[in-house]
């Protein structure tokens, strides 16, 4: 028998090479090397499903039509996913064990089953007995969705072939496998031959393709890099198991904007879209309370009033303690540093610990001064106005940067009952006559500006 050939393949970025090192030419990561077997028949990997020939065509003949795209009864999910399902894309879900990724997608494919689409669900880590019970409690009726227990890739195409149906559901991409492949499925090179040919099949047939995704313990979606950049669109659904809601996040889609998010509430009928959102993360809280303060964020298209908290406490051990849930560890050490050196608060001496309540997770910068007036309202103990939101971007020299959608916003506090807003000048010029008439509106420069107009002079 003539020996097989090895090659080092990089996990993040795909480059390969004949010997291992420890740094990656290429993307110039640290141990990312895996060994796998160069696949030998190349030739016949990826056989035409057709005699039809490709030819080049001139950008302005292609003729196309957004009214292609198949809509699901979840507004959320079909804005997620730019407007609708389009026809031959590839669309990856991860998230963590038990969140809830197979019943939110038997949901939207039973959905789309009762639309006319015929549906393949290929259950791959569970029997069919077992998603059929699933489907049973969920009280979900589809003629149109056939499920099939299988994870051999060839078998697999087999039946999509035969079937030609309009959506396939893959559970999951770790478990199906190639057979001409030596290395166990869900290792690099399976994880990554069978995305490449269910991708080649949902562009040359026309097929939506669902893929869902395991992830590894830091959160990322397991299997290589390049798995994100083959498909066409990069779901990921998050939620805590203490809190009863999920969070379907966009980040990364070929047919409309990222960063879009969809919050469902987990019921015992199964995954419920929240269509108010604000008054979810708002239900619980205390007006009265030290060190909160309600900031309006966006995340994707979509407004959404988020309470941030702060507790300073003083110093317990020799090392002051910095702890925080939902932002950007690194921004709040800014932001605690703008106050040691603007306001002269001697935060070396106190511990502190910032989180945003409902365990929701923001990182944009618009959310900088919210945090930081929390933080001052519990170092002070004076709580802020509780029909006041507070936007804006804290720079390094303590000036208050102007955000996008400022507009947006203060609609929706306005909505939610709020009276009055702290907000950059920069954006000042930017409102409409409606807001000003119905919001008493405060624009500073800086945060001593800011602290003055919530807790008035020391």
């Amino acid at each position: 028998m003539s020996k097989q050939k090895t090659v080092w393949s990089c996990i993040d970025c795909g480059h390969m090479q004949p010997k291992w090192s420890g740094q990656c030419p290429s993307c110039s990561r640290w141990n990312v090397f895996h060994q796998e077997v160069e696949h030998s028949q190349v030739e016949a990997r990826f056989k035409p499903s057709s005699s039809k020939i490709t030819k080049p065509v001139l950008l302005n003949e292609v003729k196309s039509d957004e009214s292609i795209r198949r809509q699901s009864k979840s507004p959320a999910f079909d804005r997620l996913l730019g407007g609708g399902l389009v026809c031959g894309s590839l669309i990856l879900l991860g998230g963590d064990p038990g969140v809830g990724k197979s019943t939110l997608l038997l949901q939207v494919t039973s959905q789309y089953a009762q639309n006319g689409l015929k549906v393949l669900y290929i259950c791959g880590e569970e029997s069919i007995e077992q998603v059929s019970l699933r489907a049973k409690r969920l009280n979900l009726q589809a003629e149109g969705l056939f499920l099939l227990a299988e994870t051999n890739l060839s078998v697999v195409k087999q039946h999509i072939e035969k079937m030609k149906p309009d959506l396939v559901i893959v559970d999951s991409v770790q478990v199906v496998y190639k057979s001409e492949l030596p290395s166990l499925p869900g290792s690099v090179t399976q994880v990554r031959e069978v995305t490449i040919e269910l991708m080649y099949l949902a562009k040359s047939l026309e097929i939506s393709i669902f893929l869902i995704g395991h992830v590894t313990k830091s959160g990322e979606i397991a299997g290589p890099r390049i798995l994100e950049h083959l498909v066409d669109t990069v779901l990921y659904f998050e939620g805590d198991k203490q809190y009863h809601y999920r969070i379907l996040r966009s980040v990364k889609n070929r047919f409309g904007s990222c960063d879009e998010i969809a919050i469902f509430q987990m019921n015992p009928q199964g995954l419920e879209e929240v269509d108010n959102p604000s008054e979810m993360f708002l239900d619980e809280r205390n007006s009265q309370m030290h060190g909160s303060a309600i900031v309006p964020t966006i995340e994707g298209s979509c407004p959404i009033l988020v309470e941030a908290q702060a507790l300073v406490t003083p110093l317990a051990y020799s090392a002051p303690t910095r702890k925080c849930m939902g932002i950007d560890p690194n921004r709040l050490a800014l932001l605690l540093a703008v106050l040691d050196k603007k306001m002269g608060y001697s935060l070396q001496r106190y511990d502190v610990f910032v989180a945003l309540a409902g365990g929701i997770r923001i990182q944009e910068p618009a959310l900088d001064l919210g945090v930081l007036m929390a933080i001052t309202s519990s170092y002070r103990e004076k709580k802020i106005d509780s029909h006041q939101v507070i936007i804006g971007e804290v720079g390094l020299g303590g000036n208050i940067r102007r955000v996008a959608r400022i507009e947006k916003r203060l609609n929706e506090a306005r909505r939610m009952g709020f009276t009055s807003c702290i907000i950059p000048k920069g954006n000042f010029k930017d409102l409409p006559q409606d807001i000003l008439h119905s919001m008493q509106v405060h624009a500073i420069d800086f945060v001593n500006e800011a602290i003055e107009k919530c807790f008035g002079r020391e």
